[in-house]
């Protein structure tokens, strides 16, 4: 929905808006017809911005106001440019971009020639008459010279490939990657330069597009970069390819990455349980306390939050199952869980990844049961089969085959959907909010015992150790989670079985 203005324009107010900007919509300057009415929000929120002044409020037309959902008028201006020149051809480049800003009279120009010239330890760049002084440093290793300068976007271009040479730009442009990223900067620092070479007198740039890219559509047109002179291409090439790919930042739900988040989402949280304001605390309250500061977006302050209850399982002493999870976003031998395939088997349907709305310190919040709940069957799942994990065994060990089949990407994540509803059965959660949060309680030893039993007839299940001469199930294993989930049903592992019924 659209952001709401804080009070009513008057007449006079309207005019003047009209006045300023002409009878014309602010998404895409293209004129308001005589017989439609026009409408009016801010180009930026009022809540990012502070003020709800004239100057901050622009005339739209209905279609685009109500199409522009919940963004501010000009981030939806912005995502409206972006459609139109991701429109323009596939394989996109910050040199496509720069050129369509150029046609657009975005920006005058870019690209420019430049001349360098070293001398001892400095380096000086001369364009158009102007000059740009910077140190001039070594790469130890390899003894390239470098400089790092804040660089006009008159004199910057793309590393891209060209009749005459190959390009180190190893990356396009993604639409999604590249708004989000514009959205950041509009309110954020940016930690690290983009990095270019000096090719045939020209700065061209080959790793950090995005960040450039962004930053031309907040309207910024100097930008931070490290530059290397003279370095020898090849090595430079394959230094840039292993950046991006063996060595490249992993993805959001890494190990790392939810242990970073959950931590500093953990921090704020006991700050703000700690508030002597006579209010209740609660974790609904918290989240809604977050998105009143405006400083993250709704969907960062929820993965913020769910990476903190993934901490607390994953972080925990008593948790057998944690050391088998990888860092990165991808299994190895040694850890053959990752993050994507807990967050899409165990945790989703488990674990009530949304904020609570139960007072905190009162019986009816159980996210600390939840929690304890879900290592208990982490700890089910280690003690009654992964504990015999071993990446030293050979091809054709068969407990080895086993677990890979038990604990492959797919298998996990169809085998747990059968799992809850045999849980469900077995605790007797037939209401659609028990079933929606089944471990948001305390268990007794009881309780567990049914756990562990619907687990045990998991881990046994008879499939798991057939021969691979005699069955088609690793190539069944290998298809999508709910043909796998369909194949395991054919097969008898239902939620009957799991629940005791016989083979």
């Amino acid at each position: 929905m659209a952001i709401l203005l804080k009070r009513q324009l008057t007449d006079a107010e309207k005019q003047r808006i009209i006045e300023t900007h002409g009878r014309n919509c602010f998404a895409t300057g293209h004129p308001i017809k005589d017989d439609e009415n026009v409408q009016f929000d801010h180009i930026k929120a009022f809540t990012a911005s502070g003020v709800s002044e004239l100057d901050n409020i622009a005339p739209m037309c209905e279609t685009h106001n109500k199409s522009k959902g919940a963004l501010p008028l000009y981030d939806y201006r912005i995502k409206l440019r972006l459609n139109d020149f991701f429109g323009s051809g596939d394989k996109l480049t910050l040199g496509h971009l720069l050129k369509y800003m150029k046609d657009k009279k975005d920006i005058s120009d870019f690209g420019k020639r430049i001349v360098i010239d070293k001398k001892d330890d400095k380096v000086l760049l001369e364009y158009d008459g102007k000059r740009i002084a910077s140190n001039l440093h070594m790469c130890p290793v390899t003894n390239w010279k470098y400089f790092y300068a804040t660089l006009p976007i008159e004199i910057i271009d793309s590393d891209d490939s060209s009749d005459k040479s190959l390009g180190l730009q190893p990356r396009y442009l993604i639409f999604d990657k590249l708004f989000e990223m514009f959205r950041h900067f509009q309110g954020h620092p940016v930690l690290q330069p983009s990095i270019g070479r000096v090719f045939e007198n020209k700065i061209v740039i080959f790793d950090g597009q995005h960040k450039i890219a962004s930053l031309l559509w907040t309207g910024r047109r100097d930008f931070e970069c490290k530059i290397y002179i003279e370095p020898n291409v090849r090595l430079l090439n394959q230094t840039n390819i292993a950046a991006h790919d063996k060595y490249s930042q992993t993805r959001f739900f890494s190990s790392i990455i939810v242990g970073k988040l959950g931590t500093e989402f953990g921090i704020e949280f006991e700050q703000y349980k700690n508030l002597e304001d006579g209010q209740g605390k609660s974790e609904a309250g918290f989240v809604r306390f977050l998105n009143s500061q405006q400083t993250e977006t709704r969907g960062e302050i929820n993965r913020k939050f769910r990476s903190f209850l993934y901490n607390l399982i994953l972080k925990s002493e008593e948790n057998k199952l944690a050391k088998y999870v990888s860092p990165t976003n991808r299994s190895t031998d040694e850890h053959p869980l990752t993050m994507d395939m807990l967050s899409k088997s165990i945790f989703i349907h488990f674990l009530y990844r949304e904020p609570v709305e139960d007072l905190i310190g009162t019986d009816a919040y159980k996210r600390e049961d939840e929690i304890q709940n879900v290592i208990t069957l982490m700890n089910y799942l280690y003690d009654l089969s992964m504990h015999n994990w071993n990446p030293q065994a050979g091809l054709n060990d068969s407990n080895q085959i086993k677990l890979k089949r038990l604990f492959s990407s797919k298998s996990i994540m169809a085998w747990s959907d059968i799992l809850k509803n045999a849980i469900c059965g077995k605790l007797d959660l037939q209401d659609s909010q028990d079933r929606t949060m089944p471990f948001y309680r305390y268990f007794d030893d009881k309780d567990r015992n049914k756990i562990k039993n619907v687990v045990e007839r998991l881990v046994n299940w008879k499939m798991w150790l057939l021969p691979k001469s005699e069955s088609d199930i690793d190539k069944n294993l290998a298809g999508n989670v709910s043909d796998v989930g369909n194949w395991f049903r054919n097969k008898g592992l239902t939620t009957g079985y799991l629940m005791g019924a016989p083979e």
